[in-house]
């Protein structure tokens, strides 16, 4: 019985050790969320997302989903990313026929053993566009 028990034990021990090395990539965010503040209607912004690959393996980033043609991804690395390597991820957001507030998500489509969390964002407050006097 208690060869048995050692033996579970054992494997139990090597699976473990196992799923710890095959982890695979990793994308972690310095921020995944930023606020523009205020803008004025019509006014176009970007932000850059800056993220590291703290896994084990190399990251691919195969797309970058946003939910309305308001928003746009600018830029993203098309080369993958090694364990411990850098990317940026820009995203701009064009705020023409918006008004008021403004909350947006974009889906980073990738490889990543967290790639359900793979999920940046933004807000801002679109305020109407003063006419100038003559």
């Amino acid at each position: 019985m208690k060869k048995y028990l050692l033996l579970v034990v054992v494997l139990g021990l090597a699976v473990g050790a196992f799923a710890q090395s095959a982890k695979g990539p990793v994308i972690s965010f310095e921020k995944k969320t930023h606020d523009f503040g205020q803008i004025v209607q019509g006014d176009k912004v970007e932000q850059v997302f800056k993220f590291t690959n703290t896994g084990s393996e190399p990251l691919i980033i195969t797309n970058v989903q946003v939910t309305c043609g308001c928003t746009t991804p600018k830029g993203w690395p098309r080369d993958p990313i090694q364990p411990g390597g850098k990317g940026e991820i820009t995203i701009a957001f064009n705020s023409a026929g918006k008004i008021g507030r403004q909350d947006k998500v974009v889906t980073i489509v990738s490889n990543a053993a967290n790639a359900d969390e793979a999920k940046i964002s933004f807000t801002t407050q679109v305020v109407e566009k003063k006419e100038q006097p003559q």
